[in-house]
């Protein structure tokens, strides 16, 4: 089963081409800035589609206003539409006040020229109180070996390496798709063999993404790799790719394609097995081997440590209970990289 989220498509060509001139003139030049500044693509369609959804709102609910003009009234209703109407989550009606908060921010910034009195007015107007819808998933061991097994059981051992990668690595789901075959030779084994250390991958991040190595823990995922590995020798798929695109080989998997797969993985399950939930896996494994907090964060290559305790699936008995036993204070079993 997947997770229970609401998708909406309000917007459509021909309610877009109704839209204001002057709105869809300023969504056009902001994505423009947003390249001159190197942002992702992937971020700027995700400005392009948020802001839309406010087009159109503005068009069928705001007398189609310039957004320049806008009020706070209208911000309000704005977000009690997304809220009520159109049954947007808290956290996803913040998503799209902050798309609307960083084109006024450009509008402030850049075009001060043009419109001298605007002011970011978005944030004045108070967010919905952000409460889960979702329900979280959080794994055992035993749940994902038992997924493993069964997708080898049934020869599918491409998901399965991609699962195990996501597993031991802890990478987003677009960084998993980059990964080459060559970042898991004998030489990328680094740290007496217990991890690979791929080539420089492109991540999430400002300025068009960071560049960085990816560390993936190499006993529990070799396995699965080799199935993977000796299954594209057998069947003839040549790509530098791991997971290549099936269409076109020179190209990695589709994010289409890695949804398709989540959803298999939640079939079999039983459980929402979304790529984030094995984000979480990877550094709750991480810290209860007893790694420290500042060695997960490298890692990871989190740029704060913050973000360890974020990830970090252990409630407050369990961390506690990792350093007192039979009535005493203990230092925890280390575990080595390899035995995790």
């Amino acid at each position: 089963m997947a997770r229970s989220t609401k998708m909406n498509s309000i917007t459509s060509p021909e309610l877009l081409r109704q839209v204001n001139p002057k709105n869809k003139q300023l969504l056009a030049d902001f994505l423009d800035y947003l390249r001159s500044v190197q942002r992702s693509e992937t971020t700027i369609a995700g400005y392009d589609n948020d802001i839309q959804i406010a087009w159109v709102w503005c068009l069928q609910n705001n007398d189609n206003k310039f957004f320049v003009d806008w009020t706070k009234r209208n911000i309000v209703a704005y977000q009690n539409w997304l809220l009520n109407n159109n049954e947007n989550s808290p956290a996803r009606i913040r998503r799209l006040k902050a798309a609307l908060s960083s084109l006024s921010n450009y509008i402030e910034g850049v075009l001060d020229d043009e419109f001298p009195n605007f002011r970011n007015i978005i944030n004045k107007v108070e967010n919905p109180v952000n409460r889960p819808v979702r329900e979280k998933t959080v794994w055992e061991d035993e749940e994902l070996d038992d997924l493993l097994e069964k997708l080898v059981e049934r020869a599918d051992y491409e998901k399965a390496c991609y699962l195990a990668l996501a597993m031991y690595s802890g990478r987003r789901k677009s960084e998993l798709c980059r990964f080459k075959v060559t970042d898991f030779t004998d030489e990328r084994l680094v740290c007496g063999g217990a991890l690979y250390k791929s080539a420089p991958i492109k991540t999430k991040g400002q300025g068009g993404g960071k560049v960085i190595p990816c560390y993936t823990l190499a006993k529990k995922f070799k396995p699965y790799l080799d199935y993977w590995i000796d299954y594209r020798k057998r069947h003839g798929i040549e790509s530098e790719w791991l997971f290549p695109n099936k269409k076109n080989p020179k190209e990695y998997v589709p994010i289409s394609t890695i949804n398709s797969w989540s959803n298999t993985f939640s079939r079999i399950s039983g459980r929402p097995a979304y790529i984030h939930s094995l984000r979480h896996y990877f550094t709750t494994s991480l810290a209860k081997a007893g790694i420290p907090d500042g060695v997960i964060q490298s890692i990871v290559a989190w740029e704060s440590s913050d973000m360890v305790r974020l990830y970090t699936d252990l409630d407050a008995d369990e961390q506690i209970g990792m350093y007192f036993q039979d009535g005493d204070i203990v230092v925890p079993d280390k575990k080595g990289l390899s035995d995790i």
